[in-house]
């Protein structure tokens, strides 16, 4: 009996890891596409609520410490133990919806840590305004951190009922 659970429980692991790869992939090919087709600070309107825009960004979550001088290295090591202890959570984590939510964070911080690797900063195209008021422009990646974030609550709120 032990076995099969133990092979259950690897094969949930490989789903995950394709799960991973796919959204970075995804991620990444998007940031590519804006980065080839758009100036900075370009902007494409669909409607008066959104428009897809491309600005960079130092910083963390949504242009905080937005700074092209901060230290990336630092940045950039934080971000990877913060994998890793994710990493973590979600191979021990033995509720599927907590640990896909893991998962899908896990894919958010990779290619946001990607960015700051290969690039030195991170790509932000979705733009969205509400009247006067303006949220900052955000990625895939950043799509990918709130909605695992906010799946976890969802789950913990709600107890094991989802």
């Amino acid at each position: 009996m032990m076995f099969g659970i133990q092979s259950i429980t690897n094969k949930f692991n490989i789903i995950k890891i394709f799960i991973i790869i796919f959204l970075v992939f995804f991620d990444q090919i998007t940031k590519l596409f804006i980065e080839n087709n758009f100036s900075l600070f370009e902007s494409f309107y669909i409607n008066s609520f959104f428009s897809v825009t491309f600005v960079v960004n130092y910083g963390f979550a949504f242009g905080f410490l937005n700074n092209p001088n901060s230290n990336q290295v630092i940045i950039s090591i934080l971000i990877l133990f913060i994998i890793l202890y994710v990493s973590y959570l979600m191979l021990v984590n033995n509720n599927k919806i907590i640990s896909l939510s893991f998962t899908v964070i896990i894919a958010g911080a990779i290619g946001n840590l990607f960015d700051r690797i290969s690039r030195g900063y991170v790509v932000d195209f979705l733009d969205f305004n509400i009247s006067n008021y303006h949220w900052p422009a955000f990625n895939l990646a950043d799509s990918y951190i709130s909605i695992g974030f906010i799946t976890i609550m969802i789950s913990i709120l709600l107890g094991k009922k989802i």
